[in-house]
């Protein structure tokens, strides 16, 4: 199998890569951090100029035609930098959902103004009881006369403060459970009913919790079939358990580079620390891991488009483990051997543990993956 890039993916890499090394540093980033939206509006216009927002869609709405071989390369660029742009939440997730589940007027009007950096998505759907399960949906969706009335609360949106629609779930009937009966819904960030409460997470990005009292949607504004929604967004979580995934061994293979650099200058008894045998030993666990995930990473973008959801999803829940931990393990090894400075808001080291961290229990934490292979093992059911 070739795993070589074409000359077409290279120049997207290295032309990434330049954006992050030239917008990236650590006293740049801290600035975007301190925008009102948490992130730089000016350096997300350089991302349309540059068609990183549009990879995806199809050529007619402003788009290259890529697919997740691309969408990995990008994404692994903006984790070397910790990137703080809603580039998963509005390209992976909210333009996802539009690109494989709109009809062709939604992504007429929507797909474009992705491309061109003028519209911002988050999809909101975890809830506070719903844990890591695509089908507990609470928020309902009651028909009416004029289309459908949205009533639920949405917790921990990623970028949902700013994003300017919003791809709600929603229970159109059944049980809280069910997989049948869940729909999607385009709905304005500013709709009538919708308040938002923003805040940072742990790793300084942006999220809101989103209560939705009597929040009204058209019939234009349904993507898919109401009730159906469920396999759609399972493949999207599935393409956004990629993303991340490359996301996050671009973190881990900065994290190891920055904590190599930091063993050659510390000194310690007249001597740099790197030449101390036991933590060059540490420094190269950690880059074993860094490479093991990187091949689950591999493993996911191949995998994300795989036909089979049951076989998809499997792969998801495998690379999602192996990310977990390498990410755990390389982000506090990278703490320890930078010391007491290593816990400090200055240190760039902490900010990369903080990103693992979280991106460990984005979409599902390590432990919830390992339970979801067990499952399909049988592993569980045998053992009851």
């Amino acid at each position: 199998m070739d795993f070589d890039f074409t000359d077409e993916q290279r120049m997207l890499k290295d032309s990434v890569e330049r954006l992050v090394k030239d917008e990236y540093g650590f006293e740049q980033r801290a600035k975007y951090l301190a925008e009102p939206d948490g992130f730089s509006r000016e350096l997300w216009a350089r991302y349309a100029d540059m068609g990183l927002l549009g990879l995806s869609f199809d050529e007619e709405y402003g788009g290259s035609n890529c697919g997740p071989v691309e969408t990995m390369i990008v994404m692994e660029a903006l984790g070397r930098g910790l990137a703080v742009e809603p580039y998963l939440a509005t390209v992976v997730l909210g333009g996802g959902f539009v690109r494989l589940g709109g009809n062709a007027a939604q992504r007429a009007a929507i797909l474009p103004q992705i491309a061109q950096g003028k519209l911002q998505m988050a999809f909101a759907h975890s809830e506070a009881q719903s844990r890591y399960d695509l089908a507990d949906v609470a928020t309902t969706a009651r028909r009416d006369a004029d289309g459908w009335v949205l009533d639920g609360a949405k917790r921990v949106v990623l970028h949902g403060g700013s994003a300017d629609l919003l791809v709600v779930s929603a229970r159109v009937s059944g049980g809280r459970r069910e997989r049948d009966g869940i729909g999607l819904f385009v709905v304005r960030g500013d709709a009538a009913g919708v308040t938002r409460h923003s805040y940072p997470t742990q790793d300084r990005l942006r999220a809101a919790d989103i209560e939705l009292s009597g929040v009204r949607v058209a019939d234009s504004d349904v993507l898919g079939v109401a009730g159906a929604a469920l396999p759609l967004i399972e493949t999207v979580v599935a393409h956004a358990i990629a993303a991340v995934s490359a996301e996050a061994v671009g973190a881990m293979a900065a994290a190891h580079e920055e904590t190599v650099e930091y063993l050659k200058v510390r000194k310690q008894f007249g001597v740099p620390i790197g030449s101390f045998q036991a933590l060059q030993h540490r420094a190269v666990d950690m880059l074993v891991m860094v490479e093991q995930a990187r091949s689950m990473a591999l493993f996911a973008t191949m995998m994300s488009e795989e036909p089979d959801a049951a076989e998809r999803d499997r792969s998801m829940s495998a690379a999602k483990v192996q990310i977990g931990r390498s990410g755990r393990f390389v982000g506090q090894q990278g703490v320890q051997l930078h010391g007491g400075i290593g816990m400090t808001e200055e240190c760039k080291i902490g900010h990369y543990l903080r990103r693992l961290s979280v991106i460990d229990i984005q979409f599902g934490s390590t432990e919830h993956h390992l339970t979801q292979l067990a499952n399909a093992g049988g592993l569980i059911d045998a053992a009851a």
